[in-house]
């Protein structure tokens, strides 16, 4: 049989890049006094780390993290203490290793000469400081008394694997390997499991091995050569008889007899007891017992996902159709009809519980996305000199993964811009009355279907008279014309907009925050920022918590029926003749709340010819889009409903205005509006010459 390797590889990469999240993270907490169970947590990420890369021959990232590993054990055994500079250095080989495997998952090769210098900075650092003396493990433990070296021991190591061994990417040599540094070492091979040739499964292991070994290690560091076997490893270490072969026969055939410390020769004759018996050792040492114990999880493409979450998507539309047929049914009575429309509500709740299990497989934690501000905001903070206090709340909030992996860079934009511009420096604060430490939170919640994330900061906030003054400069604004606080504050995300007064590798120049606009209106979000000089500012995105299915608003203008994100819509009302206001003969406002808002008749910007044209005889539905009020004109709303999104651009081609399309209960296709989309063409379309002449 044939073994597709790559799956394993991608298995591989996949744990790799949770062991360096795993590594990055205790890294960020590691300080004077930390519990030493951090720095194990990070040791064994490292180790398992360099044992998958060492199966799958990636040479290059195994002796890369076996130094890195080298030093962090020099840190658990209290040789070394926990310093700045120490986890500096590690942080930046956590970055060098991750671009080396990144390296494998694009096939581009990481930078050489970094990844030597780093080595070559790891490798100072172990044979530094840290390796000269035991005097730290003695004042790190002094209850403990270690090992005695010089004092060599014979072991017996009974190794049983599971069957899955080399499935998780394991391999029995480097375990006898890195054995034989710790001393002299025998082995010998079990067979007595392996099947005939015909049921040979060769991805599977069917060998035991019995190893006898010579050593004046510590039991520590004989478990970790274990440690990251598969959990259905079972392995045991305990004192060998002198005149103890390595194997025999009798062992072969009954390697049950090593269980629970008790040993037995080939001639019966019962082992001497443990407390007959002086050794350094422990006594029998149990490293892996999880035979039989199931993964709660599977891993599963995202193509699969995707396929099932679209095939789910055309059963609803189908369920869709068929309450129309079976409302049609049922003016007709008899108990046929009866039990057809029975039928069909359950399969209507069927269906629902179905939809939404399917989509809860996409949701991740918005942890995943938070998880890397933390080193962000601590290595630009020192940067700048800034004191900076990071505070995630709702971590454990779910968001679609899609969602999750485009969110990504936008927050990156916000977190920069807040550090850069929103906090102060510690003196400029302490004069101003603050805490020198600046506070920055994220924090993600959902809200009515939606899920929205806060970037908050206690800093200066925003100068709207610079904003303004900018905004004129740049004729984005009329001098004369008086904005809100709001709009003032909200002019930051128009395009290649600055306030910086000189350009720095942060910010400063013109672009980043008309990027987010952009990225989060693709994803159908919105964004604003709120401000209060001198107390900081908050942006807030709005993201809908899925991008399959949307729930919207039905609105027909003539016989067309279109669907209105229910996240854009802020109000729909019945047009007052009062409150209509004309400027340049035909530019439409209405006078909603305390300002005038512009009418976008969505029969004219979309040619449909039937579309009531009486302002009086429909509906104004209001939406918010790039932080301003717009109000679409319809001849009447339908109801909400939730819709499966289709993409146009597969079949067809994008168009301005419309995000994708649906198919409804009754077959008819609807077009899905682009709040932010629809308002840019309708200016655009409102100042094309054709406009123009008109209104001229």
């Amino acid at each position: 049989m044939s073994m597709d390797l790559s799956e394993f590889l991608d298995v591989f990469l996949e744990e790799c890049f949770e062991g360096l999240e795993v590594m990055e993270s205790g890294l960020l907490h590691l300080d004077e006094g930390t519990d030493l169970e951090e720095i194990n947590t990070i040791f064994r990420a490292a180790h398992s780390i360099k044992g998958g890369s060492a199966a799958f021959g990636f040479n290059h990232i195994s002796e890369f993290t076996h130094v890195m590993e080298t030093l962090l054990d020099q840190l658990r055994s209290g040789k070394r203490q926990v310093d700045q500079a120490t986890v500096d250095l590690l942080l930046a080989s956590v970055d060098v290793l991750r671009e080396m495997v990144e390296g494998l998952k694009t096939d581009e090769a990481p930078d050489e000469s970094r990844v030597a210098e780093l080595k070559q900075q790891l490798e100072a650092a172990v044979n530094g400081d840290g390796g000269k003396s035991d005097q730290g493990l003695e004042e790190h433990a002094p209850d403990e008394k270690p090992e005695a070296a010089g004092e060599p021991r014979s072991l017996r190591i009974e190794i049983r694997p599971g069957q899955a061994m080399f499935q998780q990417g394991n391999d029995p040599l480097r375990i006898f390997a890195e054995l034989a540094k710790l001393g002299e070492l025998e082995v010998e091979t079990r067979a007595s499991n392996l099947p005939v040739l015909d049921d040979l499964d060769p991805t599977r292991c069917y060998l035991e091995w019995s190893a006898r070994l010579t050593t004046s290690a510590t039991d520590d560091e004989l478990n970790e050569i274990f440690s990251w076997l598969g959990d259905e490893c079972r392995v045991e270490i305990a004192p060998a008889e002198k005149s103890e072969p390595t194997g025999s026969k009798e062992a072969d055939r009954k390697p049950e007899a090593a269980h629970a410390g008790e040993e037995k020769a080939a001639s019966g004759k019962s082992a001497p007891k443990a407390e007959e018996k002086k050794s350094p050792s422990k006594g029998p040492t149990l490293v892996k017992s999880s035979a039989g114990r199931e993964s709660s999880s599977i891993r599963v493409s995202i193509e699969k996902v995707d396929l099932l979450i679209n095939l789910v998507g055309e059963l609803v539309i189908t369920q869709s159709m068929l309450n129309q047929v079976g409302t049609a049914l049922m003016h007709q009575g008899g108990p046929e009809a009866e039990a057809l429309l029975n039928g069909l509500a359950q399969l209507e709740r069927n269906t629902r519980e179905l939809q939404e299990n399917v989509l809860q497989i996409r949701m991740l934690p918005i942890s995943f996305a938070f998880n890397r501000f933390p080193r962000l905001v601590r290595d630009l903070s020192h940067k700048m000199g800034k004191q900076v206090e990071l505070v995630l709340t709702g971590e454990q909030t779910e968001v679609d993964k899609t969602v999750l992996e485009k969110i990504g860079d936008p927050l990156v934009h916000l977190v920069r811009n807040s550090l850069d511009h929103g906090l102060e420096m510690p003196e400029v604060r302490k004069a101003a009355g603050k805490p020198e430490q600046g506070r920055l939170e994220l924090s993600a919640q959902h809200e009515s279907g939606n899920i929205v994330i806060r970037i908050s900061d206690d800093g200066a906030g925003l100068n709207r008279e610079k904003i303004l003054r900018k905004a004129i400069e740049k004729g984005l604004v009329d001098e004369k014309e008086e904005l809100s606080d709001e709009r003032i504050d909200n002019l930051i995300f128009q395009p290649g907009f600055s306030t910086a007064d000189k350009v720095s590798d942060l910010s400063g120049r013109g672009v980043g925050m008309d990027v987010v606009k952009r990225n989060i209106n693709d994803l159908g979000g919105t964004v604003s920022i709120h401000s209060e000089p001198g107390k900081g500012s908050t942006v807030v995105i709005r993201l809908p918590l899925t991008l399959a299915i949307l729930d919207g608003q039905l609105a027909s203008v003539g016989q067309e029926t279109y669907i209105l994100p229910l996240i854009s819509i802020v109000e729909s009302l019945q047009v007052q003749a009062e409150h209509l206001k004309s400027v340049a003969g035909s530019t439409e406002l209405y006078r909603f709340r305390d300002e005038y808002i512009p009418i976008v008749r969505l029969n004219r910007l979309f040619g449909v010819a039937d579309g009531t044209d009486d302002l009086l005889q429909g509906l104004l539905v209001v939406v918010e889009a790039e932080g301003r009020h717009v109000g679409l004109f319809v001849d009447r709303l339908l109801g909400q409903q939730q819709v499966v999104i289709k993409s146009l651009e597969t079949n067809f081609h994008q168009l301005d205005g419309i995000s994708g399309a649906t198919i409804l209960g009754d077959g008819q296709v609807a077009l899905i509006l682009d709040i932010p989309g629809l308002v840019d063409l309708y200016y655009r379309t409102l100042n094309s010459p054709a406009a123009l002449a008109a209104n001229s």
